[in-house]
């Protein structure tokens, strides 16, 4: 396991299309077909990394919590399954279904989504308007595995919160840390 930041991908960026797997369904969805019409959340992560499962139970809330408020979240997995098989889709399929994701949990295999939303790390938060432009981008919150703060989800939320109420989103946002994307 490699700590590693997120890139902080410039704000205003507009959100990359992708036609994606989910491993849940089978079926291929693209960036049109998941998003929330007042927002849409992407998220990278992976089955296996310890700041992933830290903050999953809390994750899974936030998406069920804000898709009542239409901002839809989609989870994207871009590692290698060459050197971590546990997250390839069977095993991706297996973790969204005991976890009962509300949202879809796609599979990168080409990891060319990552490497266009220049995600670096798991979890990798990016928060777009109704539009797909970028406002946010960075951690969930200040909680890592074994700092001993409380998880809260606080920078996220603020994030989504200020854009349901159509308030200002603070640029003073902080990168996520996780494991290194497993690149082939």
């Amino acid at each position: 396991m490699s700590l590693t930041e997120s890139f902080m991908l410039p704000l205003g960026t507009d959100a990359p299309d992708f036609n994606l797997p989910n491993t849940v369904d089978n079926k291929h969805y693209n960036l049109n077909d998941l998003r929330g019409s007042k927002g849409t959340l992407i998220v990278f992560m992976c089955n296996h990394c310890p700041y992933v499962i830290h903050l999953i139970d809390p994750l899974i809330q936030t998406a069920k919590k804000y898709l009542e408020n239409e901002i839809n979240t989609i989870a994207i997995s871009s590692n290698s399954i060459k050197t971590h098989p546990q997250d390839g889709p069977e095993e991706m399929k297996k973790f969204a279904l005991n976890k009962n994701f509300s949202f879809p949990y796609l599979y990168d295999e080409s990891q060319e989504i990552a490497k266009s939303y220049k995600a670096e790390c798991t979890p990798d938060f990016y928060l777009f308007d109704k539009n797909l432009m970028l406002l946010y981008r960075g951690r969930y919150d200040d909680s890592r595995p074994g700092n001993n703060i409380a998880i809260s989800g606080k920078d996220l939320h603020d994030a989504i919160d200020s854009l349901l109420k159509n308030k200002v989103i603070s640029n003073k946002q902080y990168p996520s840390m996780g494991c290194n994307i497993k690149w082939h």
